[in-house]
């Protein structure tokens, strides 16, 4: 803990018009008022199994517990069968074709067994006229009929299902058709994939001309043979002057998130990390992480994968199918099963697959194709600065650097002395910088110093996303308890529309709720600050809220998260079980 005389954290010294930066080196400790520390007692974060009982959960190394249980499964058994779901009053009542489906057929009676609804509104009804899911939601009552000698009806609202004609809420759902023409491997890649073997070929020119001339050869522009034709197209433009970009989140960066921070001010969003391998095999979990919603107008979709072909491959399926405005290439994330396969960081030191991945991808997408990287692969042989510029030669629109190396993960600070050295390196093309953005300070100090285009904001964004308004507003948001509680009660509203009102999207909507928690209670209130702002990995002592809502969201006891999730949700499932999948604590 601080002493009274310590100074005080500092980003910048403003003289005048004069402004010197420094990045600020962290003690270990957040700077509380005394009158609200409590003893220090340390918490881990905990299994829980939804009864206020904590358990400790088995742990793995460098920031994940590694050994989860797994969701709540939902057996068919206990379900309604999906043509029964969502019967108007106009239809016939239908028969279900398959003489051993595993769905409950007897609604009538399904519901006399179904958990009580839910206080409050139906989030789909109420919103778009009509629920999807019927006689299942857990808000059900307010747009079902039952019917005598009819069966259970669906109510619809025909006004606002006028108002939203013609909107496509949520984009980028696999098609039944697309899935089973990949799952047969019935999907023509021809194209693509000479276009490859192509431009290793041109590869293999330039290298052997470099080796026998005394002045560089030009880059030669693959030719695909007669047939098989590909017209290099004209890419769409983006203006990413001084944007901030929320950062494609695993886990916890899901579209319900993505819109949280759209609406406090994030410029550019991005789908989670899709792995190239189960985009083609037609996997259905994959292809959901590129769903976009209609309110995100700047977009993009993460990929990763190790093949040159594999990533073509992605890029034709993206370019004839999936609505988004770029491309990104994975070249950072950090975590052993990833990077052992050379993909991610790993691609970072495989030059020659990289190379071949960018030209090639370059060649099939209209929209611009970006990457983001570390600053190497170990914390003492940083080589971004020598990639870069090759990426750029290659046909990258724009780079995002996150200021460590795969070895550090997210631990030191990050660089951005070295980032400002990769922007230089950069030139003409853009270079976002990422790293230790937690405050409106803490972006204005990071921007002056590397003079990047634009911010990437990742954990700061999940501690406290409205780190977007604050720094659109240039100013420190002293957020209430009740503001932060209605910004959850955000969150479940986006969730039950996206993942569904009936039993299993709203445990998904659970579980999800609970991973940001996990980030989410890590924030301390500007109010009860000495010396603020709070910086991304100093370690947070034990302390209490101004109010009691204000210290049930500080809490780092999972049992409490679980109560949060209880205001909105009702009480979990008696066989709940429940373990972050980061672990809390960032500070090394």
């Amino acid at each position: 803990m601080a002493n009274d005389d310590d100074p005080p954290p500092v980003d910048m010294v403003i003289n005048g018009d004069q402004v010197e930066v420094k990045i600020n080196t962290t003690g270990e400790d957040v700077y509380i008022y005394p009158d609200y520390l409590l003893p220090n007692i340390k918490h881990e974060p905990q299994a829980s199994n939804g009864n206020g009982a904590s358990q400790n959960s088995t742990r793995g190394g460098k920031g994940r517990n590694k050994k989860r249980p797994p969701p709540l499964k939902f057996e068919r058994s206990s379900r309604v069968c999906p043509i029964l779901i969502n019967v108007l009053p106009d239809q016939p009542w239908p028969q279900c074709d398959f003489p051993n489906c595993a769905y409950i057929h007897d609604v009538a009676k399904y519901l006399e067994g179904k958990l009580p609804d839910l206080e409050g509104p139906c989030p789909n009804f109420s919103q778009f006229g009509r629920c999807p899911r019927g006689v299942t939601c857990r808000f059900a009552r307010q747009h079902i009929e039952v019917t005598e000698g009819q069966g259970v009806r669906a109510k619809e609202d025909k006004e606002l299902i006028r108002k939203w004609e013609g909107i496509r809420i949520e984009s980028n759902h696999l098609p039944k058709d697309l899935q089973t023409r990949l799952r047969k491997k019935d999907y023509d890649f021809k194209v693509c994939d000479k276009l490859v073997d192509d431009t290793f070929n041109a590869r293999a020119e330039r290298k052997e001309e470099v080796d026998n001339a005394t002045e560089d050869p030009p880059s030669k522009k693959v030719k695909v043979e007669e047939g098989l034709t590909v017209a290099i197209p004209e890419k769409k433009k983006i203006d990413w002057t001084n944007k901030l970009y929320l950062a494609p989140l695993t886990t916890v960066g899901n579209l319900p998130f993505r819109r949280i921070c759209k609406k406090f001010g994030a410029d550019i969003t991005c789908g989670e990390m899709a792995m190239g391998l189960p985009l083609l095999q037609g996997h259905q979990p994959e292809w959901a992480l590129l769903q976009r919603h209609h309110t995100e107008d700047l977009f993009g979709i993460q990929l990763c994968g190790s093949s040159p072909q594999q990533m073509a491959r992605v890029a034709h399926l993206v370019e004839e199918h999936v609505d988004c405005d770029f491309v990104d290439i994975n070249l950072g994330c950090p975590i052993d099963l990833v990077y052992k396969k050379g993909w991610g960081s790993g691609l970072m030191g495989r030059k020659k697959p990289l190379e071949v991945m960018i030209r090639a991808m370059t060649q099939i997408l209209t929209r611009p194709l970006t990457v983001k990287m570390r600053t190497g692969i170990y914390m003492d042989k940083k080589i971004a600065h020598t990639l870069i510029p090759a990426v750029r030669d290659w046909g990258a629109q724009m780079i995002t650097l996150h200021g460590r190396s795969r070895e550090q993960r997210y631990t030191k600070e990050a660089d951005w002395e070295y980032i400002k050295e990769c922007r230089e390196a950069a030139q003409p093309m853009p270079l976002f910088g990422n790293g230790d953005v937690l405050s409106y300070e803490d972006y204005i100090s990071r921007k002056t110093l590397s003079s990047t285009d634009g911010i990437m904001i990742a954990r700061g964004a999940l501690i406290r996303p409205w780190v977007f308004k604050e720094i659109k507003e240039n100013r420190h948001w002293d957020i209430s308890a009740s503001e932060r509680l209605d910004m959850i009660k955000d969150y479940v509203q986006y969730g039950l529309e996206h993942w569904g009102s009936d039993d299993k999207g709203l445990e998904t909507t659970r579980r999800f709720l609970l991973e940001w928690l996990s980030f989410l209670h890590r924030y301390v209130p500007h109010g009860i600050l000495e010396h603020p702002p709070q910086k991304i990995n100093q370690r947070i002592p034990n302390y209490r809220g101004r109010n009691e809502m204000e210290s049930l969201l500080s809490s780092p006891n999972c049992a409490d998260w679980i109560k949060i999730t209880e205001m909105f949700l009702g009480k979990v499932p008696d066989n709940f079980d429940f373990v972050p999948k980061h672990k809390a604590n960032s500070y090394k």
